[in-house]
């Protein structure tokens, strides 16, 4: 039970293999390199398989928001056609036709997907232990499905990126989204690296009766270690339940939570909880629910998501 809770939670949070370069080098009005894809090409998925693209998508179904969220950061979201019943942002998919994927057992609509004649569905490898068969009736469908890889780390996070840039001609876009996430990235940790203190911060990405944090391996903990913090569950490994007395025993000075628009007045609610009353981050009045779509999303806004973590973790070098 605990192993499909965990299974489980990736696909809820989520909510790079390259193959042949077929990209040409050309040079902008300035004179610099730059480059443009070359089809046909054939690139590896999350699992192992190639994919042949004939020219470039010009119909695409997305079916996590982390990958439509990557697709209009590099400006290719005027050939979005389906996303799922979770995507919010950017605010533009609102008007963008839904496939499911918020019934009881988080399956898409297949029928739906194919009648939007999509030339690419742009899937995601946390969620095939669900949408496996679906993926499967797309596919004899005669429709390209794309598997991007599960990210663990912020540098898997870059790779997904600019390997959906690679497929969609969109190469130098998805460099760039790259490039101000890794400035902005290198700010905020120059910042952080001046605080007088290194506050242990408990991460809660569910609360009970099963708790849930981020350990090792996971790109939360890495947030966590850019801001120069230190995670309570920092020698667990990935997505791991934890029990609320070791919460509790280590004592952290900054709890944050990621669940908050699931769960109303979440900070008065982990405020209030009867054992925690001795905890310094309780007693201190240091609770903060951060923004769920900005951290636990492998997309291109997790930099935004580590200056929230920065912000909580060190109001006073933020003023």
């Amino acid at each position: 039970m605990k192993k499909f809770l965990s299974s489980l939670l990736v696909v809820l949070l989520s909510l790079g293999l390259f193959g042949c370069n077929n990209d040409t080098a050309q040079k902008d009005a300035k004179g610099n390199k730059t480059e443009q894809a070359s089809y046909p090409m054939t690139i590896k998925d999350a699992t192992k398989k190639e994919v042949s693209f004939k020219e470039e998508p010009k119909r695409i179904v997305s079916l996590i928001p982390s990958n439509t969220e990557i697709l209009y950061s590099i400006g290719d979201g005027k050939h979005v056609v389906g996303v799922t019943d979770f995507d919010n942002y950017p605010k533009e998919v609102k008007s963008v036709d839904k496939v499911g994927g918020s019934n009881a057992d988080m399956t898409f609509n297949v029928e739906k997907i194919i009648s939007l004649k999509p030339d690419l569905v742009l899937a995601h490898e946390s969620g095939m232990g669900i949408s496996a068969d679906g993926l499967a009736q797309i596919k004899q469908a005669g429709i390209n499905v794309f598997v991007v890889k599960n990210a663990a780390t912020i540098k898997d996070v870059y790779d997904t990126i600019l390997q959906v840039g690679k497929i969609t001609s969109k190469t130098e876009q998805s460099k760039k989204v790259v490039s101000n996430m890794k400035t902005k990235l290198d700010e905020i940790s120059k910042k952080t690296a001046k605080a007088s203190s290194n506050p242990k911060v408990w991460l809660e990405i569910s609360g009970p009766p099963e708790i849930y944090t981020a350990g090792k391996g996971t790109f939360l903990d890495e947030m966590i270690s850019i801001v120069h913090a230190k995670n309570v569950a920092e020698k667990e490994k990935g997505w791991v339940q934890y029990s609320e007395e070791s919460a509790i025993k280590a004592n952290p000075d900054v709890i944050l939570t990621t669940y908050g628009d699931y769960t109303p007045n979440l900070e008065k609610v982990v405020m209030a909880r009867k054992n925690w009353q001795s905890v310094t981050a309780i007693k201190d009045k240091r609770v903060y629910d951060i923004n769920a779509d900005k951290t636990n999303r492998p997309g291109p806004r997790l930099a935004e998501g580590v200056e929230e973590i920065a912000k909580a973790v060190y109001p006073e070098l933020f003023k």
